[in-house]
């Protein structure tokens, strides 16, 4: 009878206990924000960035980035990618996210290429400054919550090298960056 009783109070326990092992590969994550390239000229045709490099900063007062490359700089390992779509990871703990997105990236030795001291790197830097309001949503127990971007709108800062993107483009007003299945933003140059 103890037993049976035992049985009776744990068997529902069992039966409503969620899954909390590991979070499936299936879930919905925090998205990032997807942005495709467009020609300037015909803005339905998508078009290349050659040699593009982008790099996330914490601070927009560095812009524009020194184009000195020092010795030990992370952007020695770095060539530029020929791509017409980018995705860009936001800060889930701020309202604002700034990267630095320079085409026709390479780096110059200045031709000395045994003395690393005076290379420089050229290309055409443009800062975009990505403003949102977050909103995090529940997804389970053992994957905790993810990050929705809300009311999400881009700002340029050209530098003083010329601008080489002239439009960026909303999918919509008041857009909402929610998953990774669709362009969320075209950049024409």
């Amino acid at each position: 009878m103890k037993k049976l009783l035992t049985l009776l109070l744990v068997l529902p326990l069992l039966t409503t206990c969620e899954r909390d092992d590991l979070c499936p590969e299936s879930s919905p994550t925090t998205p990032n924000m997807i942005i495709d390239f467009v020609d300037n000229n015909i803005i339905e045709n998508s078009k290349n960035v050659f040699g593009l490099v982008v790099l996330g900063i914490d601070d927009p007062s560095v812009f524009p980035l020194n184009t000195s490359v020092p010795e030990d700089s992370n952007l020695r390992g770095v060539s530029g990618e020929d791509t017409n779509q980018i995705f860009l990871p936001l800060k889930t703990t701020e309202d604002q996210t700034h990267f630095i997105l320079i085409s026709e990236f390479e780096i110059d030795d200045n031709g000395t290429s045994d003395n690393l001291a005076d290379d420089f790197f050229t290309g055409n830097q443009e800062l975009v400054t990505i403003n949102y309001t977050r909103n995090d949503v529940y997804v389970s127990r053992a994957c905790g919550y993810k990050t929705i971007f809300e009311n999400v709108a881009t700002t340029l800062d050209e530098g003083t090298d010329g601008q080489w993107i002239f439009q960026t483009i909303p999918q919509n007003d008041n857009l909402i960056i929610e998953d990774e299945t669709t362009t969320h933003y075209t950049f024409s140059h």
